[in-house]
């Protein structure tokens, strides 16, 4: 995998890692993210439906999550540039 997607991977790691106790459902679903980023294939099907999750998750997480919100954005657009 191109490695500024994965410094930005290990850059939202961290970020998850400062989130609250509270903020639990926040944490599985940004871990659900980077799994399937990390596992994506060559189906546009599939690149599609993650780009879709994240672009949602980056609406959901912008007002209390700012950071990771970043961070998530920074990932869309490093995926852009591999032409996924």
């Amino acid at each position: 995998m191109h490695d500024k997607l994965q410094e930005k991977i290990i850059s939202l790691k961290k970020e998850l890692d400062q989130l609250s106790i509270n903020d639990s459902s926040a944490k599985e679903h940004i871990n659900e993210l980077i799994e399937e980023i990390n596992n994506l294939n060559d189906s546009a099907e599939e690149k599609n439906f993650v780009i879709g999750k994240i672009k949602s998750s980056i609406d959901n997480f912008e007002a209390e999550h700012p950071r990771a919100t970043a961070i998530l954005n920074d990932i869309m657009v490093t995926l852009s540039n591999m032409g996924i």
